[in-house]
């Protein structure tokens, strides 16, 4: 015998319930068959609501009736045969009646009562199991309708799910002989000692299918839904889960506990007691194998599955003197038990003076009220402290049976939340060490399962998104280069890059639900987008709470590098070219430095100083390894190289630095690199990041350029101004050119000091051969006393100083 389940999707529709009928004429070739039946789908919530309205005094109760007998009547029109309509409809009409009959009666008396409950819920399944039995016996003449009542058992005291298993077996022993190859059982009904109808509550169909498989002795259980079985986190939170094909019945105990709404808790037992398997399938999906659930089941998997639980609030007792309060645990469990509210999670320190519990936050002030009263006295004598409740919590929870024979699981599970900024408020683990649960806050749940999931079941694919600003020349070079990158990255490493969020100066863009932007469609949904402004921006990053979150910061803007620190408080990376922020003053800097440790976020800035050159990456690994440094020197300006390389007086100087400005080698407003200003700031930050405190009034500068120049009024202006100081460049080159030597304009730091200066270097100085925009930088440390250590390459560009922003996101995403 096998005992099937069929949900109230399975049943939910006409279509739906014709599906059933091919499935099981096939297994009746091999098997006889008990199957239970939930109600419509949505069926019981409206009955549920009709209760509600009552209570209220509200006479909508009536109309969800109407609604009800029009659902009900047209399945029977199109699933009966018409000469058997008419007894059918008579039967559904009888059972809303009396449904009817109830509902006035707390109407009238607005509350209800266990028993009126029962008797306006259990309606769901009865009307099913009605339509469903006539339209099977059609076909298979021989269908039985079994009424539950007369099996299943339950205790006066109005418990859900308080089965009595030996007279109910007894019962069950009695009608088996009776049972044709095919019966039908609705779900959820029960009966008490008395014979009095009652309900088994929630997942009540799922336990009735479990219990008459127990009773039956039958050889499986199958549960049939609108899902393919077990997954390895929930779908709906986690796009990548997939399904789990077989696990042990403690696992599932474990997954179902914790919120895994496949499977109710209570199924699992009955079918456990008797080492019969279950089976959970897919109604539309018939040719999917789903989750098979048997007994010692174990593979190669450390974490077979990760659940949660919402809606949840922490109760927090705690006093110096509480352990010296007596049978203090067994009072305050036996609270919560005589106000039925069920204890999900519980933690309590080594010390004894603090105990927490995590319950439903519908129960949470009952819960209250209650210990409180109970400790009353040690309240008032100030051994004890009120309750404290924390709400807006979640529980997340690893489960898996080889879990116990592994080191390092629950590292990694703090490791992947404390990289994420997720804080653990409470933590429990069992004996077993099939589970680990998390309490966190929860408007990080998402973010945390996803983390989790992608550390634990996906070694093959990493999420990493990516929030930009700023869709210049280097900006738009970025999202070209990640476009071209995109599937190479995906199929070669296994790393998956998505642009969620892109913003210029006007407008910001994301897609509803953190979906990833298309980069062959940015623009266009960039120009459709809201008006922007970098809190609006901040805040819909931190609103979609997404794990692997960088920010890029492709812009020059005062305003945005002043947000960095919010950015990171929130735990999102940083990847920047933007040396505001790297050359603010030196307290702001090491503010960012420590939140990047405090919130386990990355700032990185290797495009400050050589564009895609990796010399901050050089010089940080030289510090790391124990290496000082004595000197620097380099020519730091991808942009006046160009200049002086081009410039060869036989064109002015002026069409040179227009050249420079229209290849994108230089700012859109020239003096910004004419002025040495830029230059300044990335000795600055080579200077800080060799460990010395320096600010920027410390960097010595000299001007190369007229001041008549440098105060024009506009870009305009300052071309005209330099046009009229041919001459000073024209002295400067023919300088150059009398003494065998070449124009670098020259950063150094040596001994605690840096400058910016123009130089005259002659053909054996490092400096004299570079070429085009290069730029190039000497470091002299203990270990490169006699010659230096030496980077040298593109200084300058929108592609490689992008390259530079790509290798920054790709150290965050492989976790360096």
């Amino acid at each position: 015998m096998l005992v099937l389940k069929f949900g109230g999707t399975s049943v939910g529709t006409v279509d739906s319930i014709k599906s059933l009928l091919p499935l099981l004429e096939a297994y009746l070739e091999r098997h006889q068959l008990v199957v239970v039946v939930s109600a419509m789908s949505g069926v019981t919530n409206q009955f549920v609501g009709a209760i509600e309205a009552a209570e209220k005094g509200d006479t909508k109760y009536r109309d969800t009736l109407e609604e009800l007998e029009v659902k009900h009547i047209e399945a029977s029109r199109e699933l009966i045969a018409s000469e058997n309509q008419s007894a059918i409809n008579v039967n559904i009409k009888q059972i809303l009646t009396g449904v009817e009959k109830v509902l006035e009666g707390i109407f009238a008396l607005k509350e209800s009562t266990p028993n009126a409950i029962h008797q306006v819920t259990s309606a769901g399944e009865a009307l099913s199991s009605l339509i469903i039995g006539e339209y099977f016996k059609q076909s298979i003449p021989d269908t039985f309708l079994i009424d539950p009542r007369q099996i299943i058992t339950c205790s006066e005291n109005q418990k859900p799910a308080d089965v009595l298993m030996e007279i109910s077996r007894e019962k069950a022993k009695k009608v088996l002989p009776e049972l044709p190859k095919l019966s039908l059982c609705p779900g959820f009904i029960a009966a008490d000692e008395k014979g009095k109808l009652i309900t088994l509550g929630r997942g009540g169909s799922d336990y009735t299918a479990a219990l008459l498989a127990n009773f039956f002795d039958a050889e499986k259980l199958e549960i049939w839904s609108d899902v393919d079985g077990l997954m390895t986190a929930d779908p709906r939170l986690v796009p990548n889960a997939h399904l789990i094909e077989t696990l042990s019945f403690e696992e599932a105990l474990e997954l179902s506990h914790f919120g895994a709404k496949v499977l109710y808790p209570p199924s699992i037992q009955p079918a456990m007691a008797k080492d019969i398997s279950i089976q959970i399938r897919n109604t539309f999906n018939q040719e999917n194998g789903g989750t098979e659930i048997i007994r010692g089941y174990r593979d190669e998997f450390m974490v077979r599955g990760i659940s949660s639980v919402k809606n949840i609030s922490m109760l927090n007792l705690k006093g110096a003197s509480m352990v010296g309060i007596p049978y203090f645990s067994y009072r305050l469990f036996q609270t919560l038990s005589e106000q039925k509210i069920n204890i999900i999670l519980i933690t309590q320190a080594s010390s004894e003076h603090t105990i927490c519990v995590a319950i439903e936050t519908k129960d949470q002030a009952r819960a209250v009220k209650a210990i409180n009263k109970t400790f009353a006295y040690e309240i008032e004598s100030k051994k004890l402290d009120p309750v404290e409740v924390e709400n807006g919590l979640a529980i997340i929870a690893l489960v898996g049976s080889n879990m116990k024979n592994q080191v390092g699981i629950s590292g990694q599970l703090f490791n992947t939340l404390g990289k994420n900024g997720i804080s653990a408020i409470a933590i429990a683990q069992g004996s077993s060490e099939r589970n680990i649960s998390v309490v966190i806050n929860q408007k990080d749940l998402t973010k945390s399962i996803n983390s989790l999931h992608e550390t634990f079941f996906e070694d093959e694919i990493k999420r990493v998104n990516l929030f930009m600003i700023g869709v210049g020349n280097v900006g738009k070079a970025l999202l070209n280069q990640i476009k071209q990158q995109q599937k190479f990255l995906l199929q070669e490493h296994l790393l998956d890059l998505q642009i969620i969020g892109v913003a210029n100066s006007k407008k910001m863009a994301f897609l509803p639900e953190g979906e990833p932007i298309e980069l062959n469609n940015w623009e266009k949904k960039l120009t459709e987008g809201e008006p922007f402004t970098i809190e609006g921006f901040i805040d819909k990053m931190s609103e979609l709470n997404l794990r692997n979150s960088v920010f890029l910061d492709v812009t020059a803007s005062h305003e945005i590098a002043e947000s960095y620190a919010e950015i990171l408080r929130r735990s999102i990376s940083i990847v920047t070219p933007n040396k505001i922020a790297a050359t603010s003053s030196q307290s702001n800097f090491q503010k960012l430095k420590a939140f990047e440790r405090k919130y386990k976020a990355q700032y990185l800035f290797e495009t400050n100083v050589c564009a895609g050159l990796p010399v901050i990456s050089t010089l940080r690994d030289l510090i790391k390894s124990g290496d000082r440094i004595h000197k620097i020197e380099a020519v730091l300006s991808g942009t006046l190289n160009f200049l002086f390389n081009n410039y060869d007086g036989t064109t002015t100087f002026s069409s040179i630095v227009k050249r420079a400005k229209d290849e994108g080698y230089s700012e859109p407003d020239p003096r910004l690199d004419l002025s040495g200003e830029d230059v300044r700031r990335k000795i600055l930050i080579l200077a800080r990041e060799s460990g010395y405190e320096l600010e920027m009034d410390d960097i010595q500068g000299e001007s190369f350029v007229p001041q008549s120049c440098m105060d024009a009024n506009d870009v305009e202006g300052f071309f005209k101004e330099l046009e009229k100081s041919e001459e000073h460049f024209q002295n400067l080159q023919e300088e150059a050119k009398k003494n065998g030597t070449k124009i670098r304009y020259v950063a150094s730091f040596e001994n605690g000091l840096a400058k910016t200066q123009l130089k005259y270097v002659n053909s054996n100085h490092p400096f004299y051969h570079l070429e085009g925009s290069d730029n190039i930088v000497l470091f002299f440390t203990d270990r490169y006393s006699v010659q230096p250590l030496v980077v040298k390459g593109a200084g300058a560009g929108a592609e490689v100083t992008a390259s530079g922003i790509f290798a920054d996101i790709m150290k965050i995403s492989s976790g360096n």
